[in-house]
């Protein structure tokens, strides 16, 4: 087939003009790979565009040198990937076709090759391995294109094989089944059967690319219904998730959130029940310090309640050791965790207001910094929050010289 849509036609700018012409005036055969091949037959935009070519590195650099076009990011080349800028605009990757020699489940040694369908060979997906020629040819080798269509999600070849080629790609199968698939829970038994069988791989890969193809999974289509079947099939421990996982929490959290924007951690966190197993999962996954704290406050604060509702989160906030700002989402999360939305909505438009004492104007009064100073502030912002956040600078001060005079603090 010949694409021509206005998804393919935007993508020619000026400097793809150039690269087309470059490659075709050296010889070298150049065509869009992977990720932007799929998301232009489901007539969406792609945010970035990979190209293949049967150009050598070395060739690409000689070409590259001879044009005077700059070259970024040399450490690809080992792996025949080279990044060019053009016109000071926009970027490009450009890889040589390959095919894997050896694999030891994470990484593959290559061996460059001309032949454009053992390169798609080696893909993981055949909704990856297809082709497009800047003329909107496409080359399919492995019905890509079908499987596209009919919405199925489908290694190529093997599944066994190509799952002990990348462990990791049994993470990018269910990824994908939720941007894909129109049924939440419809897998070929025969990929279910590999992946259970090869599931103990994951224990290999680390826990920052299992984490990159979790967050995605968690916060995607069917979320819910695919961490089940992935614990279903034994996939938690290797994952870093307990043996127990809390799965009707779960559940009930990714109802709740359906319509809501739930931060990654905030569902993945509906399977734990205490500290000790999200510094676990932290451990296993390397997550950032936000993303860590953020399970730590969901798991210690997530059934707080008070009066008014919104009460205990605003003193959670404003007595917070970490960043007011930060601990403003956190509780934003956490109402999202409990579906609790017009509270949500409410916290999340709600400006933090400025405390009008601050330790400089009760050293004018005559205090010197230290535990009594803090003890002073904490009772003094207490009675601010309790009036609604209503007392001014000179009621707190009178307030608080009337409990010094009558020894309430």
């Amino acid at each position: 087939m010949k694409l021509d849509t206005p998804q393919f036609r935007a993508i020619f700018t000026p400097e793809v003009d150039v690269l087309s012409e470059l490659f075709q005036r050296h010889g070298f055969g150049l065509r869009m790979a992977g990720g932007a091949v799929r998301d232009l037959l489901m007539d969406k935009q792609p945010e970035d565009i990979d190209f293949a070519t049967t150009a050598t590195p070395d060739e690409m650099k000689k070409m590259f040198q001879a044009e005077g076009i700059r070259m970024l990011h040399r450490k690809g080349e080992a792996h025949g990937t080279v990044t060019i800028r053009l016109n000071d605009k926009q970027n490009f990757e450009i890889t040589t076709l390959r095919i894997d020699m050896t694999t030891d489940g994470r990484h593959a040694e290559v061996k460059f090759t001309t032949n454009w369908e053992l390169d798609a060979g080696r893909r993981d997906l055949t909704i990856n391995a297809m082709f497009l020629d800047l003329e909107g040819n496409l080359y399919d080798y492995f019905n890509g294109k079908r499987d596209l269509e009919n919405r199925r999600v489908r290694f190529v070849g093997d599944p066994d094989c190509r799952i002990q080629e990348d462990y990791l790609r049994i993470l990018r199968y269910f990824r994908f089944y939720g941007r894909i698939a129109i049924q939440p829970d419809d897998h070929d038994a025969e990929t279910l059967k590999a992946i259970e069988k090869n599931a103990e791989g994951l224990g290999k890969i680390s826990g920052e690319r299992v984490w990159m193809e979790l967050k995605k999974i968690v916060t995607g289509n069917y979320a819910k219904e695919i961490m089940l079947r992935m614990l279903d099939l034994g996939i938690g421990p290797f994952i870093g998730l307990p043996s127990n996982p809390n799965l009707e929490e779960f559940k009930e959290v990714c109802d709740r959130t359906r319509a809501l924007k739930a931060h990654s951690i905030t569902r993945l966190t509906s399977l734990l029940k205490s500290e000790e197993e999200v510094t676990a999962l932290h451990s296993r996954l390397k997550f950032s310090k936000y993303e860590r704290d953020l399970a730590l406050f969901i798991v210690n604060h997530k059934n707080v309640t008070g009066h008014p509702p919104l009460q205990p989160f605003i003193i959670l906030i404003f007595e917070s050791k970490n960043k007011v700002s930060d601990t403003h989402e956190w509780c934003c999360e956490i109402l999202k965790y409990r579906g609790e939305v017009c509270l949500f909505k409410e916290l999340s438009q709600w400006k933090i207001p400025k405390f009008p004492v601050s330790g400089h104007i009760l050293m004018e009064k005559g205090y010197k910094p230290g535990p009594k100073m803090t003890q002073i502030m904490t009772s003094l912002k207490t009675l601010w929050i309790e009036s609604n956040f209503k007392m001014t600078k000179e009621e707190l001060l009178d307030s608080l010289d009337k409990n010094i005079h009558g020894d309430g603090l």
